[in-house]
């Protein structure tokens, strides 16, 4: 299938690993310019060879999206790379921090939700713009099924639950202007240096018990199955998904609601 979007530019965040760098690789192999941004640049640069290199349109922004006057930062420098417009963005930056504490104080709930929800609305302001001028976007937010049901820390799942409902809202505002935004939930994915690669070499009974009680597939879920839905979600095919909350977790959630 010809997903439509071939030429155009995009900007992925949090993209150095896991299912940022999925996405990102998923974006280029449709004919996506991309432009990637992460804290690390030893990643980034692999990540950019690995997509075909700068002589195909794909950039690389090191920057740590958390530090004060990052997005202000992060606009000046597509300026400066000469980028624009950005017709595509994926929200990928999130986690838990490691705050696992449902009575940590309330600079530790800041941190999380500038983490998973700050960052993302500040580039949206400034970024939707160009995108309503040309009658032509798509933004994707990478949440988690941990923001329809109890799957982690209480902070984590109480601003995944914000973003959600934020990109749900959002989707319907620009619904009429040609951009459409959408989440997508991901439940459990086996990342390489990630939660569950860690698990399974410390824990592994654990590990086993959990896909066979908690996941119907009875496995983990792989970055490209995300990176691949969302690419699609990306395209010219995906513009009745106004607003839509699509859950890729192999069957490991539960409810019902919320779900387009």
């Amino acid at each position: 299938m010809d997903l439509g979007i071939r030429g155009r530019r995009a900007l992925v965040t949090g993209a150095g690993r896991g299912i940022g760098r999925s996405i990102a690789l998923c974006l280029a192999r449709e004919g996506v310019r991309v432009v990637v941004v992460s804290r690390r640049a030893r990643d980034l640069n692999t990540l950019v060879e690995d997509m075909g290199g700068a002589q195909a349109g794909h950039l690389s922004v090191p920057l740590d999206l958390m530090s004060t006057g990052a997005p202000t930062r992060l606009m000046k420098r597509l300026k400066a790379l000469d980028v624009s417009p950005i017709d595509i963005v994926i929200h990928n930056l999130g986690g838990t921090l490691e705050i696992s504490d449902p009575f940590c104080p309330v600079s530790d709930w800041r941190k999380v939700w500038r983490f998973n929800l700050e960052v993302a609305i500040d580039l949206n302001v400034r970024l939707l713009p160009s995108m309503r001028r040309r009658r032509w976007g798509r933004v994707v937010h990478i949440s988690s099924i941990a923001s329809m049901e109890n799957h982690g820390p209480v902070t984590y799942c109480a601003v995944k639950a914000a973003l959600t409902a934020y990109a749900r809202s959002l989707g319907r505002v620009l619904a009429s202007e040609g951009v459409v935004v959408t989440a997508v939930l991901p439940g459990a994915i086996f990342t390489k240096g990630g939660y569950w690669d860690l698990a399974a070499q410390t824990r592994p009974d654990h590990v086993k018990q959990y896909l066979q009680e908690r996941m119907a597939s009875h496995r983990f879920g792989q970055p490209d199955e995300i990176g691949s839905a969302v690419a699609f979600l990306c395209s010219e095919q995906a513009s009745f998904f106004i607003g839509s909350i699509v859950p890729i977790d192999g069957g490991q959630g539960r409810g019902y609601f919320g779900q387009s």
